[in-house]
């Protein structure tokens, strides 16, 4: 039995997938990204109802995180952004798609489909067009080609990049700039293929703020779990995580918890625990009032520093009871008001939640 939940609701996932699917032309594909453990909130869950949705790929991180997908069942096809440099055996075997990066990943692909007795294998070209960070850079583009061109077992299903700032407007020109160099390098690429790979390189703020430039295909990642870096009005928080409380208690004068730093003050307080800790993702920089979490719809702040697998709260002057249920993030407060306390973004209080948090979907 499991205290606490993520409760992942399907409706608001759906809201947020229709948003960002409403700007894309009808032909334009898109991925949902599940890397991550689905970015915390479950790879398997999410990666079912992305299917559910009409989700035409998926994205993960690590071939472990889409051999997981496959013996779940989960038929989309799954790409695999950082396949490493020598498993593609087992990425062949499960039939997950590779990012191919470097000269040296496309020549040991390539090694083994020929290994596995096939002649063609879908693989996606990834492109550095500007983040520096993976990819083939416009120097590599001969080199590519010529692999490409003895190696015709390598079927490139894609070409694709990632923009570094597409959430920042300060940064337009700059985007503007990776997206031309995207089209300049795949057409390139493709004046010598004998047929049209896919072409991708927006992100989610990418579908909001260039659609111009969604191509063939786009990625759809922090969007559809319910964060926008360019306008969260339109979106829904896809999960809850809640909580009971396990124990009320009156602290009479003195100290609470760890290092004492949580006082009572000379009259008292009411105070209740909750069995989540930073073992969860509860961050400790949350310790000490730096935030409030709901308990029957009053906010109620945090007091004394958090533990490993809970933490205390001020009810005092609430109607609190034990199996009262805590929200920490969801509705209120929403995620991001978390992300802005800890002076960080929604993708760490996400992916943060620890895996004794037990997923549901619900809605």
């Amino acid at each position: 039995m499991r205290h606490s939940q993520l409760r992942i609701s399907r409706s608001n996932l759906f809201h947020n997938y229709n948003f960002f699917r409403s700007k894309l032309s009808k032909s334009t594909k898109l991925l949902v990204l599940v890397k991550a453990n689905g970015y915390g909130f479950g790879d398997v869950e999410i990666s079912k109802l992305a299917e559910d949705f009409g989700a035409d790929y998926l994205g993960v991180a690590f071939p472990c995180e889409g051999i997981r997908l496959k013996k779940a069942g989960i038929k989309l096809p799954v790409m695999v952004l950082t396949p490493g440099i020598d498993n593609f055996d087992q990425i062949i075997e499960y039939g997950l798609e590779p990012s191919i990066i470097t000269p040296e990943s496309a020549i040991s692909m390539a090694s083994a489909i020929k290994q596995a007795g096939l002649t063609s294998y879908p693989v996606h070209i990834k492109l550095d067009t500007g983040m520096q960070r993976v990819g083939f850079d416009q120097s590599l583009i001969k080199e590519l080609k010529k692999i490409i061109s003895k190696n015709q077992c390598l079927y490139i299903k894609s070409l694709f990049s990632h923009l570094a700032a597409a959430d920042e407007k300060k940064h337009d020109h700059f985007t503007r700039e990776q997206i031309e160099t995207f089209c300049k390098m795949t057409n390139d690429i493709c004046s010598f293929l004998p047929y049209l790979p896919m072409r991708h390189i927006l992100n989610s703020s990418g579908i909001e703020r260039f659609t111009y430039a969604q191509m063939d295909m786009v990625r759809l990642g922090i969007g559809i779990y319910g964060t926008s870096y360019v306008d969260e009005s339109s979106l829904k928080p896809a999960a809850s995580l809640v909580a009971p409380v396990i124990q009320v208690k009156k602290a009479l004068k003195g100290t609470i918890g760890y290092g004492r730093h949580g006082e009572t003050g000379p009259e008292g307080k009411t105070i209740a625990t909750i069995p989540l800790g930073y073992a969860d993702g509860i961050d400790r920089h949350l310790s000490r009032g730096a935030v409030s979490f709901m308990v029957n719809g009053k906010a109620a702040p945090t007091i004394g520093n958090i533990c490993m697998d809970s933490f205390m709260l001020d009810v005092t002057g609430l109607n609190v009871k034990v199996g009262d249920e805590v929200t920490i993030f969801g509705d209120a407060p929403h995620p991001s008001e978390i992300a802005k306390v800890l002076k960080t973004i929604t993708y760490e209080i996400f992916t943060s939640v620890s895996q004794r948090v037990e997923r549901v979907v619900v809605d």
